[in-house]
């Protein structure tokens, strides 16, 4: 944003506006005018200052801005002003986003000093704070112009935009603008801005009639509107990593018992008639094909140098269309245009630019709904309108059209400076992801990649016709052949990973299984850990979480996997990979050591016994002193503190190797390797009551959780009540009972750290 050190310290400077300003309106407000005196200062100083006559023409502006006003008069004051701060936030947006302290806006920052900006509020909002009737009504191009000039003081000064943020009658006021077509963009971007900058999160229920305004919108101002949304359902990203502590959280929702503004906002928008139906339709509507348009990548990139969201793309796009006399500019104006390089080959690939953009904006909106409390009815409503076979259809011509190169990875909630075309790759697999994560007994999960399901699922056809694909490929197939394709460390291979990972979750499928192993998937992988020299965590992570979906319970996944790892070096490199981190890894862990469990009670079946006998994998898992190295190490490496939703899986699958050993009776062996591992360290009772305190931590967190169990016992195969008596068999404070642990405990290094627990 603008920097003022140029100009002063700002509170010095802010307080001189103060000055200059009330004697303005003080002689207003008593008739006088400004004096000689004060107007010939301004003049004088106009000059020295390099004020370009602004104030004095904001002192026009407000001497012509009453009710009964000549309107065409405050127009010309109005684009008088205009066009000296419109060039300062082309500048500012186009010169690679500068810092704050690299750039300067004098003429927005003068505007705003002398009350410019609060004066043009005034001016939009003053017919709605009187009872006058017979005024002249403002036009569409002054109302369009004032919102212009307030958008590009947004863009170069952020304390401007704080400042509007916090007028809710004026944030109110703008969503009132929206109702008017041509108004419709340069509102839009202003309230995007403004949105994004509020303390606190702005309450859809409070816009006047939303659902009809709303409804009023066509497909393209509902995907303008998506880009507002996104604002209003998101949980803010709290930026501080004890706040995203499960010990946090928990405490949180006991202190915050009513739904967040961002749930409550996403209710208001699900009982909005045929809401989630229009985003379906601009979600998986097809792009009319536009010549030159195998130049899209390439002008993606450009566009995405020259703009600053899309709304200004739907200006260009006005622009384009329109008459110059009847055009309206935010932020660009005909000379930028003239001598862009962008200006001829604008026409012919701007419809797809503009279908990209708008897909990106809706698939967020419909992923976000897809995994907030509403999910089941969102998921029911997304396969009614048949969201899935749409996208399907547009897989090869516009999702992945053309491989994309290598680029970073972004967490949930972060700022993304992507290309709208990575932008669209990522959401569109997000959205694939929560949309899977919601299937049951993993049915709707064939019909989303077999275009003719096998006869024996056609008894239940008519109840998932709707996700049935068209054509000879599905979604799945499509999604592994791409993911083939990607290069080592590309960060789709995070996405793409993930969204085949959730067609598997849950109750293990072994025709799901097949299907995947019969198109190579596990070599794949395997060569990607192995072979392929991929660092990034987060791709390795994936791959570990969804090899060990792969591979559950399934025989030929562990004979497939040893026909690759082949020798004894890629055994060891696979198995450095594993314990060079645990917590991405555990769940892979945790999958080979059910499998071999179940395996090891099928030893009358001739094919269990081979893989069992020459399975590298299970004959390093097979024996107890690397499964007691593992157990050790998972218990080591978290402590209630630090429990996060992505290291609590290591958590679960010390209880797994424990729940395994206990039904086998040799519960009491374990307890007892772990104290000795304890006193071999040299660290007596740090290790059990560790333990001791992340199973209260797991009492408190799992058993008020409907959809976290659920999840622990289809994805285990064990049930959730054995998880429970063995947590309080673990637990039992008898110290004679051989199952518990503080019989391990020595007496004088019980309650280590136990005070940690109480929150």
């Amino acid at each position: 944003m603008a920097t003022t050190e140029r100009l002063g310290p700002s509170r010095t400077r802010r307080n001189s506006n103060k000055n200059i300003l009330t004697r303005i309106r003080h002689g207003q407000i008593s008739g006088g005018g400004l004096s000689r005196g004060t107007e010939a200062l301004l003049q004088e100083r106009d000059h020295q200052a390099k004020w370009h006559g602004i104030p004095v023409m904001l002192q026009r502006l407000y001497d012509s801005s009453h009710l009964n006003s000549d309107l065409s008069h405050i127009h010309s004051i109005i684009k008088e002003v205009a066009s000296f701060l419109s060039m300062e936030a082309m500048s500012f947006v186009t010169e690679e986003r500068r810092t704050a302290q690299e750039s300067t806006s004098p003429n927005t920052y003068t505007f705003d000093l002398f009350g410019g900006v609060d004066l043009l509020v005034e001016i939009l909002m003053r017919p709605t704070l009187t009872t006058q009737t017979n005024f002249p009504k403002m036009s569409d191009d002054i109302v369009k112009d004032c919102l212009s000039v307030l958008y590009n003081c947004c863009i170069c000064m952020e304390g401007v935009t704080k400042s509007l943020a916090s007028r809710d009658d004026f944030v109110m006021f703008l969503f009132t603008l929206m109702s008017n077509k041509k108004t419709f963009l340069q509102t839009a971007t202003l309230i995007e801005d403004i949105l994004g900058v509020r303390k606190e999160m702005i309450q859809l229920e409070g816009i006047p009639n939303l659902p009809s305004l709303v409804q009023s919108f066509n497909q393209q101002q509902l995907a303008n509107f998506c880009r507002i949304l996104s604002v209003t359902i998101t949980e803010p990203d709290l930026g501080n990593d004890d706040k995203h502590t499960l010990l946090a959280k928990n405490a949180q929702q006991k202190t915050n018992l009513c739904p967040s503004h961002s749930e409550v906002n996403q209710v208001a928008l699900l009982n909005i008639p045929g809401f989630i139906e229009r985003l379906c339709k601009l979600a998986t509507r097809k792009v009319s094909e536009a010549s030159g348009a195998s130049s899209l990548l390439l002008e993606l990139q450009d566009w995405y140098t020259l703009l600053d969201n899309a709304l200004v793309l739907d200006t260009l796009m006005q622009m384009a269309t329109e008459d110059a006399e009847q055009s309206s500019i935010i932020l660009l104006n005909e000379s930028s245009l003239v001598t862009s390089p962008l200006r001829h080959s604008l026409p012919q690939s701007m419809k797809i630019v503009h279908e990209i953009m708008y897909k990106v904006e809706v698939l967020y909106v419909l992923c976000v709904l897809l995994i907030g409390r509403q999910r089941n009815q969102v998921h029911r409503m997304l396969a009614e309108f048949k969201l899935i076979p749409g996208l399907n259809n547009l897989f090869d011509k516009l999702i992945w059209r053309k491989q994309t190169s290598t680029h970073v990875l972004h967490g949930q909630n972060q700022n993304c400076d992507c290309s709208p075309e990575i932008s669209f790759k990522i959401h569109f697999l997000r959205l694939l992801q929560s949309f899977s994560d919601h299937h049951d007994d993993g049915q709707h999960f064939v019909f989303l990649n077999l275009t003719n399901p096998p006869l024996r699922w056609i008894f239940s056809l008519s109840k998932y016709r709707n996700l049935i694909c068209d054509g000879k490929k599905g979604l799945l197939t499509r999604l592994l052949s791409v993911m083939k394709k990607e290069p080592a460390e590309s960060s789709f291979r995070f996405w793409q990973a993930r969204a085949v990972e959730s067609f598997l979750r849950g109750s293990t499928s072994y025709a799901d299984q097949v299907f995947l192993l019969k198109r190579g998937l596990l070599e794949h992988i395997l060569f990607c850990i192995i072979d392929s020299g991929c660092k990034s965590r987060d791709v390795l992570q994936s791959y570990f979480d969804l090899l060990g979906e792969l591979m559950k319970f399934n025989i030929d996944s562990f004979k497939r996997f040893n026909k690759y790892v082949n020798t004894e070096e890629k055994f060891q490199t696979f198995m450095t990979q594993i314990n060079s981190s645990l917590v991405d890894s555990n769940m892979l862990v945790r999958c080979i050591i059910l499998s071999l469990d179940r395996f090891e009670s099928q030893t009358d079946d001739v094919r269990v016994v081979e893989v069992l006998s020459e399975c590298s994998l299970l004959s390093y898992m097979v024996r107890v002193e690397n499964r007691l190295t593992i157990l050790f190490r998972l218990v080591n490496i978290i402590n209630v503190q630090t429990l996060t939703q992505e290291n609590v899986s290591c958590l679960n699958t010390s209880l797994v190797v424990l729940m395994l050993a206990r039904r086998r009776g040799k519960l009491s062996f374990y307890l007892n390797a772990l104290r000795e591992k304890e006193y071999t360290e040299k660290y007596p009772g740090c290790l059990l009551n560790n333990f001791h305190n992340l199973l209260c931590f797991w009492q408190r967190h799992y058993l008020n959780k409907d959809k976290d169990s659920t999840c622990l016992e289809n994805s285990s195969c064990i049930l959730f009540t054995y998880w429970k008596e063995t947590v309080s068999v673990l637990l039992d404070s008898d110290r004679t009972s051989l199952c518990a642990i503080a019989s391990y405990i020595d007496e004088a290094y019980m309650d280590l750290g136990r005070d940690f627990l109480e929150v």
